[in-house]
């Protein structure tokens, strides 16, 4: 679930007269009225500054302050590659993975040959046991073929680790791809088809092969989107947890192996299995056990050269680039190689690149700033929980008191990631990413069992981003986002609440949307509301979802508004939180009119400038079909025309076209 967060104010700089309003006037696109279009009014100005790159299917504030990121990495990144390190230092490891993605000369030159042996085992395989045996091989090297499988928190019994089942398999991810008659997704399902014809030939097969191997991908792959959960249906925490004993698995699914399967993940003496979509299991097994061998083979063949295809050759590389970010997304041109190289340093070796930046790019003093605001914020949340009209005394101590229990991650971790047991070896890119998936995944294996580690991270430090975490009952906020425009130490406090402020009141208030108000302080998966509390909840969030399906987002397309609720519903209590407390900090010392713009104002400008951005047509659709958040557009237009002191802000009324009457607005925290 997605998303964002940054630094804070002491009470003391509310006062010093240097600071600015925090704005950019030529990201405003003042021909439009506020009340008209509002997201255009404060972010007009800034598309037409920065049109859409080539590299990009969609391009905003957040990839602009990523970008700056990425420069800063890549510099660090350079330098250890550029000098001799000491074998099997993290000096190594990044400097020889980032030159390895750099060589496009030795790609060039081998070709498909580090991926033939990989080819060759599956093209061994003689029965359903064989395939039994090699899935842990392809799932060690980051393959979900059939199915996936994962060690992480049990959501019902939070502090352990249990093993965990969910729906894999589609190249093309989302179910609709394969299933729906829409004309723009009809055209993508018709370039994948292609797509895997190419790549085949890419990889040696002959014409005939290839056009086989099209057809079996696509029946594969379409018997098992039908059994898929919808990415709706996978929002219902409770519908996705199913805890079954092992004896209850070999008698539900008799043909599947598990014995063999798990043993090849280093899983023994396994006891129970979290299943979180059966039907999707379900037809995997029927997959494996009724699919003639040879299609098995190219089933499988092909899970090899997709997952290998960007660790190869330029013309590979190209070529899945065609399909996948020009085809289903719009996006122009590939990024320039450094780019794809610190990405891949960054995805690999993560937190030794994020132990490098916050040295160098994060003050110290910028984390205790952070920790203040964040109190700040959750101090004023607590205070509109227990003042809500709607729920009951016995729900609002449960969650004042899931509140009080939130852990608060800012900048780094504590305790950094140990990289002493991945080797880096100067071999292929391919058999470095090979080796990285396999790491990661017997680390991840190794949990089963074992408590939680409540102190790790889920992003890494140079992330522009911020999540909440319902198992852990935690809200992160890396330091890559602790920058404009979402935190400006210049600035005062109007601009500071409205950006960052407000993303940290959202993280907070995923503890309270649809998903994460059914987990209790622990993280468990466990019901704490008064049963007439969860409908007053329902009814009230039922009125967001109707707004977001009724907008049209592009030609034909409404916004799915249940897809999308809970970031929705997060960024409506995100704003009316983070409102509250910078109005609670400004009280005794209000802020003058800056920039043509009263205190308030700017509060909302600021909030919107974080979403400013430029976006294909195909992205528009792909996102709209798969993405839990709203356009960046409607994350404006939709949310602040539910939030009455907007209206106070800019005088807007029942005469302009975002006016929502006060009796249809959405009320939830």
């Amino acid at each position: 679930m997605t998303i964002a967060a940054c630094c804070l104010m002491a009470a003391s700089c509310t006062q010093q007269p240097e600071q600015t309003s925090g704005l950019h006037l030529e990201n405003l696109d003042t021909t439009v009225q506020p009340g008209t279009d509002f997201y255009q009014f404060a972010t007009g100005g800034w598309q037409k500054l920065n049109p859409l790159p080539a590299e990009y299917s969609r391009y905003g504030s957040f990839d602009q302050l990523a970008e700056t990121n990425q420069k800063r990495i890549n510099e660090l990144v350079e330098t250890l590659a550029s000098q001799e390190n000491p074998a099997g230092s993290v000096a190594q490891k990044v400097g020889d993975l980032y030159k390895m993605v750099m060589d496009s000369a030795k790609r060039n030159a081998d070709g498909y040959e580090p991926v033939k042996a990989d080819l060759a085992e599956v093209a061994a395989i003689k029965s359903a046991h064989d395939v039994y045996a090699l899935l842990p091989k392809m799932g060690m090297n980051g393959s979900g073929a059939y199915l996936g499988i994962y060690v992480g928190a049990d959501e019902k019994n939070s502090m352990e680790n249990a093993i965990q089942i969910s729906q894999s398999g589609l190249s093309m991810g989302l179910r609709d791809y394969y299933l729906e008659e829409d004309e723009a997704i009809v055209k993508i399902r018709e370039a994948f088809k292609e797509h895997v014809v190419k790549m085949f030939k890419l990889f040696g097969y002959s014409d005939a092969d290839a056009q086989k191997g099209r057809d079996v991908v696509m029946e594969v792959e379409t018997r098992l989107a039908k059994a898929f959960r919808s990415n709706v249906e996978l929002r219902d925490p409770e519908a996705n947890y199913n805890k079954m004993s092992m004896e209850q698995l070999k008698n539900d699914y008799p043909s599947f192996e598990w014995d063999t399967f798990l043993s090849g993940y280093g899983l023994k003496d396994v006891k129970e299995i979290i299943i979180g979509q059966p039907n999707s299991l379900k037809e995997s097994a029927d997959v494996i056990a009724t699919l003639p061998i040879d299609k098995q083979r190219i089933y499988l063949q092909w899970k090899v050269i997709d997952d290998a295809a960007t660790t190869l050759s330029d013309e590979i590389e190209a070529q899945n680039f065609d399909f996948f970010s020009r085809t289903m997304r719009g996006v122009q041109e590939q990024q320039p190689r450094w780019k794809r190289a610190v990405n891949v340093v960054g995805g690999v070796l993560g937190e030794a690149v994020g132990q490098m930046y916050v040295e160098k790019y994060f003050p110290a003093e910028a984390k205790a700033r952070m920790q203040e605001l964040v109190a700040n914020l959750q101090k004023v949340l607590g205070e509109r929980i227990q003042n809500l009209d709607w729920m009951s005394e016995a729900t609002k101590a449960k969650a004042l008191e899931k509140l009080s229990t939130f852990t608060v991650k800012i900048g780094y971790p504590d305790k950094w990631k140990d990289y002493s047991n991945l080797d880096i070896k100067n071999d292929s890119y391919y058999e470095n990413a090979k080796r990285a998936s396999k790491w990661y995944i017997e680390d991840m294996m190794s949990r089963y069992g074992k408590p939680v580690d409540r102190d790790e991270w889920f992003m890494t430090p140079q992330t522009v981003n911020a999540y909440y975490n319902p198992t852990t009952n935690e809200i992160c906020f890396p330091a890559g986002i602790l920058q404009y425009p979402f935190f400006d130490m210049n600035a005062d406090d109007a601009f500071n609440y409205g950006a960052i402020g407000v993303v940290i009141g959202h993280e907070m208030t995923h503890g309270f949307d649809d998903q994460g108000r059914q987990y209790d302080k622990d993280g468990n998966l466990k019901d704490w509301w008064t049963e007439e509390d969860a409908q007053k909840f329902t009814d009230r969030a039922q009125v967001i979802i109707d707004f977001f399906n009724s907008i049209e987002v592009t030609d034909g397309l409404h916004g799915n508004g249940s897809l999308t609720q809970g970031e929705n519903i997060a960024d409506h209590g995100g704003l009316k939180i983070a409102y509250q407390a910078f109005k609670k900090a400004t009280q005794d010392n209000p802020l003058p009119v800056k920039d043509g713009f009263t205190p308030e104002q700017r509060f909302y400008i600021a909030y919107a400038t974080v979403w400013g951005q430029n976006i294909t047509e195909a992205e528009i659709r792909n996102r709209t079909k798969s993405d839990p958040h709203a356009l960046g557009k409607w994350r404006v237009d939709g949310a602040l025309p539910q939030i009455d002191t907007w209206y106070e802000a800019f005088g807007i009324t029942e005469k302009d076209p975002m006016y929502i009457a006060p009796e249809k607005r959405v009320n939830v925290w």
